[in-house]
């Protein structure tokens, strides 16, 4: 098995690297009397299909018997209120400079003292869907949350006994399980917009003030990157999938955040492409093998896309922040599109992608960044393994609606999200070092796919796909970006060559300048937590001077 569930009684004490207090206080909240275990996934469906507020739908879910529910099962639907989208404000990491340990865990104490008098509901899942990579993971929530106590089980990899079987005889990893407390209806006026700690050393997360759904997923993924981080394995937040040609086979991974066309370039394919999905959202890269795992089975996708007749939603297992009406057969029927709000989302199931899989021993060919920084064409082609590493370090791209964002200004704002992965509880040094070796040492391309604006001219996901399909099929000749060999861009009709002018020369070298700077801010921060190698800031001043030239 990946992670200790059990500890022989002499491994139990305070020299052990396992235990930390805010490890013990999250865990032993899951053996009060006043928690109930779900013993399988029908019966999670029943309590959320009878929880207050629950919408049960006309649309009846697909692949019950594969998905182990009740055969008459409906899709359901939850909606928050004000808060739709993950609130970046309310995260707290224990280890972290300026993180006042002590004083967490009295908070923490107090959380849980507070909700003894409720019922609470202990989930279990699996993390990593093969024997390479997997950990267990438990979560406690509260009663009138059972939507997302169903969502979280469907999301991951619920346990049966042939799942448990399976985990028994995988990797073992000296780590503890995942643990995580959820209690919604916590309120301190410290923290009005909630507080999720995360102590991820010791694999606990504390989810307090918070009912979207999103916060226990991304929590438990931030817990299960940490610990493949620790082990061998790289984190990412991002897409994988292969292209099956006649000629070969081409695996590539996409990183970016919600909304910025992550899912779409994963999923997406032509009639006549043979592609296998390994996942959207969230997978690990061996760094030794190359091989790649993906984390969960289901999809936690948008559904702004999808209309209420979209075939896509026959896929459809739960959906929160999505209205309901009534068709002309009286049937309550979802109403997508975000019409109600912003960040409408559902969780899909693995059937919606045909040839999908669970683990992939074939290397990566390529990484693409996904960014909406309009400096950059549509295509472009990092030669050096230190540049691919850089510009994942300094991904630009634009916030979305998948964010709880305050002051609305920001959302159009071009801002600088490391490897798309917002959700990193380690150094930033340990991603770059781990991508440039990947670029380095396995030979794995690495290019930047704008798809935002370039030249005032919207970049649209065909133009994308049709770039990224050229990649692969290997059908693409590549010219230097101007005066910048180490970049390449892709020729596409309709969008300007002119990257030997002045003017764009310019904007080039103040998009860089602000990545430098950006590293050097992160450097500063934290007392240098964040600081990446010499060698990252140096590269980008030598580009610099070229383009000043």
């Amino acid at each position: 098995m990946s992670t200790i569930t059990g500890y022989p009684q002499a491994a139990i004490n305070s020299k052990s690297s396992l235990f930390s207090s805010i490890r013990v206080i999250i865990e032993t909240a899951f053996y009060g009397n006043n928690v109930q275990v779900i013993e399988h996934l029908a019966q999670a469906y029943q309590l959320a299909a009878s929880s207050h507020g629950t919408i049960v739908t006309d649309l009846a879910v697909s692949h019950t018997e594969e998905l182990k529910l009740p055969k008459d099962s409906k899709v359901l639907v939850f909606n928050d209120g004000e808060i739709v989208g993950r609130t970046a404000a309310a995260r707290r990491v224990i280890g972290e400079p300026e993180i006042n340990q002590v004083k967490y865990e009295k908070i923490l104490r107090e959380a849980i003292y507070q909700s003894r008098t409720r019922q609470f509901y202990h989930g279990e899942v699996i993390v990593g869907l093969d024997q390479e990579f997997s950990v267990k993971a438990h979560v406690l929530i509260p009663e009138g949350f059972e939507n997302n106590l169903y969502s979280y089980l469907l999301n991951f990899q619920a346990l049966t006994a042939e799942i448990e079987n399976e985990y028994q005889h995988s990797q073992t990893y000296h780590e503890g399980d995942l643990y995580i407390f959820a209690d919604p209806e916590w309120q301190n006026p410290a923290f009005p917009d909630g507080l999720v700690l995360i102590d991820a050393v010791h694999n606990v997360a504390a989810v307090l003030g918070l009912r979207y759904f999103g916060e226990l997923k991304k929590a438990t993924l931030t817990l299960a990157w940490a610990l493949a981080n620790r082990n061998g394995f790289i984190a990412c937040h991002g897409g994988l999938k292969q292209y099956q040609f006649p000629s070969h086979h081409y695996t590539m991974a996409v990183f970016g955040l919600s909304g910025s066309g992550k899912s779409t370039i994963t999923l997406a394919k032509r009639a006549d492409d043979v592609v296998t999905v390994l996942h959207d959202d969230a997978f690990v890269i061996s760094k030794t093998k190359g091989s790649t795992t993906a984390l969960e089975p289901a999809y936690f996708d948008k559904t702004q896309d999808y209309a209420s007749d979209d075939p896509t939603i026959a896929s459809f297992l739960t959906c929160q922040n999505v209205g309901v009406t009534l068709n002309d057969s009286g049937k309550k029927v979802l109403v997508t599109e975000d019409i109600r709000n912003g960040n409408g989302r559902a969780i899909k199931s693995r059937f919606v992608t045909p040839n999908r899989v669970d683990h992939l021993d074939d290397k990566i060919d390529a990484v693409f960044w996904i960014m909406k920084d309009d400096v950059f064409p549509p295509v472009v082609k990092m030669n050096d393994p230190i540049l691919a590493a850089i510009f994942g370090a300094t991904l630009a791209t634009k916030r979305s609606s998948a964010e709880n964002i305050r002051n609305q200004e920001e959302v159009d704002q071009l801002v600088f999200v490391p490897y798309a992965n917002p959700f990193r509880v380690y150094p930033l040094a340990e991603d770059y070092q781990a991508f440039k070796e990947l670029f380095e040492q396995q030979n794995t391309d690495c290019y930047i796919l704008n798809t935002g604006f370039f030249d005032q001219k919207k970049i649209t996901p065909e133009i994308t796909l049709k770039s990224v399909e050229a990649i692969a099929k290997k059908q693409v000749q590549f010219l230097p970006l101007g005066k910048l060999t180490e970049l390449s861009y892709l020729p596409i009709a309709g969008f300007s060559e002119r990257f030997n002018e002045v003017t764009y020369q310019e904007r080039l070298y103040q998009r860089l300048s602000s990545r430098n700077q950006f590293l050097q801010e992160q450097a500063e921060l934290l007392g240098g937590y964040h600081e990446l190698p010499a060698e990252a800031t140096e590269y980008l001043e030598r580009l610099l001077k070229k383009l000043k030239k």
